[in-house]
Formats: structure tokens, sequence, C-alpha cells
């Protein structure tokens, strides 16, 4: 009994170290966002400002082009979610319940792609935008996720073919063909793992800098990662407003995780087959 005690105050203090160890530094940068220059480089730090600084995050606006940033990076990665939901299920249905020639052959080959470093395929697909004039401009930040990526393909396919047949069966007596069985029967019992590549989808693009440093040279074209760091001159003597730009760009992030963290434990082969 007291073993059992013990082991239950060990893992409640190892939650709560764990805890803080990732709250602390959020909670420093959120102070930091809220202080004055004097304040942010003080030594011995400051670390609670006299007054909050509320005002530093409107002037984020008023310093550089953060609502262009902002929109750029929306549409990019909207564009990028839907793709990517649409065509990595769409393969991925595919691989999972149709039959065609060299149906496990060609599944080889797609997972065989996730073990080439992205690195490697920078300079072709730069020449290909770059022959397809496409450069500077937003269209090769999301292209590609409408290709189906080898990952959303795999995760997708595991998640249908956890679904039981007798499902599929049932559509096919009542008539419907493939394309209705993936729309109406299984694209629904689906819903965690496509939660799940939306989210992993939205927080690659939204916080990618390696494609929009390659692809983008005007301004008005950076999203919001290269964006802030392109205005660091801007900001020099007021960095706390960096600070506030990059909290802030957390905040959608932290929105779609809310909505779409109850598909996470939600089990979508739960109903009885009747």
């Amino acid at each position: 009994m007291k073993s059992k005690i013990i082991f239950k105050i060990l893992g409640y203090v190892t939650i709560i170290i764990s805890s803080l160890i990732m709250i602390v530094p959020f909670v420093s940068a959120l102070m930091n966002s809220l202080k004055t220059y004097k304040e942010y480089t003080a030594v011995p730090p400051v670390w609670i400002p006299d007054v909050f600084q509320w005002s530093n995050y409107s002037e984020v606006f008023k310093l550089g082009n953060f609502s262009i940033f902002t929109m750029n990076s929306f549409t990019v990665t909207i564009l990028s979610v839907v793709g990517a939901l649409l065509s990595s299920s769409m393969v991925g249905f595919a691989f999972a319940r149709l039959r065609f020639p060299f149906k496990h052959a060609l599944f080889v080959m797609v997972l065989g792609t996730m073990m080439i470093p992205p690195i490697v395929i920078i300079i072709p697909h730069f020449i290909i935008f770059d022959k397809l004039h496409m450069l500077d401009t937003l269209t090769p930040l999301w292209v590609m996720e409408w290709l189906a990526q080898p990952f959303g393909i795999f995760l997708m396919r595991q998640a249908f073919l956890s679904i039981p047949g007798e499902y599929e069966e049932s559509a096919k007596m009542e008539g419907c063909n493939p394309f209705q069985i993936y729309l109406r029967i299984y694209m629904p019992m689906a819903k965690p793992t496509l939660a799940t590549l939306a989210i992993f989808t939205f927080m690659t693009k939204w916080n990618e800098i390696l494609a929009p440093v390659i692809y983008l040279t005007s301004e008005d074209k950076f999203t919001l990662p290269i964006g802030i760091l392109s205005l660091g001159g801007q900001w020099f003597g007021n960095e706390q407003y960096m600070v506030a730009a990059a909290l802030m760009s957390l905040v959608p992030i932290m929105i779609v995780f809310m909505f779409a963290e109850k598909y996470f434990v939600q089990n979508h082969s739960s109903s009885g087959i009747k």
C-alpha cells in the first residue's frame, strides 16, 4: 500500500515538474512582451513589469506589415490543409480499399520517399517552380500538399484499414460506388485521423521558414515567420515588440488545437456493426 502511494506521489511530482519546464518559458516570453525596453534589457532581469505594456501588441501592427504577413500565412496554411486532407485521404483510401495492379509495390515506393531528406529535393523543386514562373508567389508554399504527401498517405491508409470492412460491404449492397463509400462512409469515420493530419499540416506550414526564404523575395509576399524576422531592424531598440509578435503568431495554432483536441481521443470505430 505504501509503495503505491509513493509511486503515485512520484508520478504527480514528475508531471508537475514537466509542466513547469514547458510553461515557464512561455510565461517568461509573455512577461517580456509586456515590458518597456528598459525593463526588457535590465540586468539583473526584471521578471514582472511594473506596468503591463499592453500597447506593445498594437504597436506591432504599426511598425510593419504584420497584417499582410498574417494574411499570407493564413492563405498558405488553409490551402495546404485543404489540399493535404483531400489528396492524402483519396490516395490513402485507394491503397487501403481499392484493388489495382502493383498496389503494394507502389505503396512501398511511397513509403520509400519518406526516407529522402527534404533538403535534397529543394533544388529540383526550385528549378521546376522557376520553369513554371511561380517564384516569388505563394503557390510553391502550398501546391505540393495537393499532390498527396507520403506521411499523409500513410496516416490515412492506416486509418481506413482499421475500419471494419463490413461497412464497405453494406454500402455496396445499397448500391454505393467507391467514391460514395469514400465520401459518405470512410471520411466521417476517420475524423480523428483527419484532425491529426490537419493539425500537423497547419503547424508545419504556419511555422515554415526554409521554403519561404527560398521562394519569396518581395516583402509583401512574406509569411509570418520570415516577416517577423525581416522586421528585426525596424524594431531595434524595441525588441519587446518582436516577442509580442512571436506570441501573437502562436494564437492560431492554439485555437486550431483546442477545436481539434477532442478528435484525438475519439475512437472512430467504436460504434458496433449492425
